[in-house]
């Protein structure tokens, strides 16, 4: 007999099963689950009935809304429903999501902080390694060790709800709720504060050696007795709205055997239900929502791609992974990410493949180093020549973006000297490789602030 899990995917989640929780994915479906993309307009307790579980992964600047958050909470009472919340570090403050108002319903919260071990972790403070289980339960069953990915610390606010996992003491905050779960009415609850346990191929994600079982052990707990009765019964349906099924079509063979140049055809099937035109327009909003965000995304890329004052800073792949994680947990006011660390995932992202050489990601409309100009080398970055500073004919508009190229890049500079500081306090970096990268960085420091003055006085004209 399967299980049915139900992925929101209408309040933008960072975790996604078809993207970055595709390995969580494939476990749960070769252990009779099979997961769903779910997206309703409105959550409501008739859309949940065939499913057996719902997991929020952690919304990211997006609420759920009081009408559907009653909903949800008669499901699990009445229904027998399971619920799996999962967060990150800064919690609600920092993601600007509300899962409290939803957990805080089975007596659990979510805190705004970050769960830290200097002393117990997996090469870097954020992924701290947990081992401390309070009570036999059948979630931690068989778990020796756990990474607590980038995760913030939860508390108990009333009766019924305890915790399973704490952190350590050598911790920050120390020996607090990790894991908590709750059993109301016929349902059950279980909040995680890290969801990026669960994401697929990175340090302290899935592929943590007791994170697959960890998995399989909450799934298979938050199937109550009484919803095993219902599905065995027949009494609930099984859900109508199709899982999302992308497959790539075979390329038909031509009768001359010349080659195609078309692609494969992607077939895509997706299907909801939508009973009234307000459901339908409420839809609408949250597409046209996501649709303004990531086109105010693109534009900032391009804004930024076409500064002439830009440079272009190539770094070790291997060590770019790194700065790309190390920059996603230095997080702003607890969980708002520096635009340095944006700028690090799009870099990380053209340098990841192997084809792609130096003329191939250079920007057109960088101007070109003169041939007689050496740019400085190192055995793990390049740093090209900053072009020359231009400002005659400039409108003010064109300065004001060539000012906000420059903080960005300014941002990226600082971001660079904290990680190599960290990688000599660590020991990975001698002395006399870290005094030539700081040399350097802080040279293009001088230089990127003095001309971020040069051009606030002309504004200021």
């Amino acid at each position: 007999m399967s299980y049915h899990i139900a992925f929101d995917i209408g309040h933008k989640p960072r975790g996604r099963i078809d993207e970055n929780l595709t390995e969580l994915q494939n476990h749960l479906n070769s252990n009779n689950f099979v997961c769903y993309n779910f997206l309703e307009a409105s959550i409501t307790e008739e859309a949940l009935k065939p499913y057996d579980i719902l997991v929020f992964v952690c919304p990211d600047f997006s609420r759920v809304s009081s009408i559907e958050i009653a909903e949800i909470v008669k499901w699990v009472k009445n229904s027998g429903g399971g619920l799996l919340l999962l967060s990150h570090a800064g919690g609600d403050k920092g993601r600007g999501s509300n899962l409290s108002e939803i957990s805080g319903q089975f007596g659990i919260n979510f805190e705004n902080d970050q769960v830290l071990d200097e002393k117990l972790n997996l090469g870097m403070e954020n992924i701290p390694l947990i081992s401390t289980f309070n009570i036999p339960h059948p979630i931690t069953t068989e778990i020796d060790k756990l990474c607590y990915r980038t995760g913030c610390s939860l508390s108990i606010v009333s009766v019924g709800a305890f915790s399973i996992a704490d952190s350590n003491e050598s911790s920050e905050p120390f020996s607090c709720p990790i894991i908590c779960v709750s059993e109301i009415g016929n349902g059950r609850v279980c909040c995680i504060g890290s969801y990026e346990m669960f994401r697929d191929k990175i340090g302290g994600g899935f592929q943590c050696q007791d994170h697959p079982k960890l998995a399989l052990n909450t799934f298979k707990w938050l199937i109550s007795d009484y919803r095993i009765e219902l599905r065995s019964s027949n009494k609930i349906p099984i859900p109508v709205t199709k899982k999302l099924d992308i497959t790539k079509q075979p390329k038909p063979q031509p009768e001359n055997n010349t080659l195609l140049t078309e692609e494969p055809s992607v077939n895509i099937d997706f299907t909801m239900r939508i009973s009234t035109k307000s459901e339908l327009m409420k839809l609408l909003k949250i597409f046209q929502k996501q649709i303004n965000t990531i086109k105010g995304t693109i534009d900032k890329i391009i804004d930024t791609a076409s500064d002439s004052d830009m440079e272009i800073i190539k770094i070790k792949r291997s060590e770019l992974s790194e700065i790309a994680e190390d920059s996603e947990i230095n997080l702003d006011d607890y969980g708002k990410p520096p635009k340095a660390s944006q700028m690090s995932e799009i870099v990380a992202d053209v340098t990841s493949n192997e084809n792609l050489n130096e003329e191939s990601i250079s920007l057109t409309s960088l101007p070109k180093k003169p041939k007689s100009l050496k740019s400085e080398k190192s055995s793990d970055f390049d740093i090209k020549p900053a072009p020359k500073f231009e400002t005659k004919g400039k409108t003010n508009n064109e300065l004001k973006q060539e000012k906000k190229g420059l903080e960005l890049k300014l941002s990226s500079v600082l971001n660079l000297l904290k990680f190599i500081d960290k990688k000599r306090s660590s020991g990975t970096l001698d002395e006399q490789e870290y005094s030539k990268r700081s040399k350097k960085l802080q040279n293009d420091l001088k230089k990127t602030k003095k001309r971020i003055s040069a051009l606030d006085k002309l504004l200021s004209k």
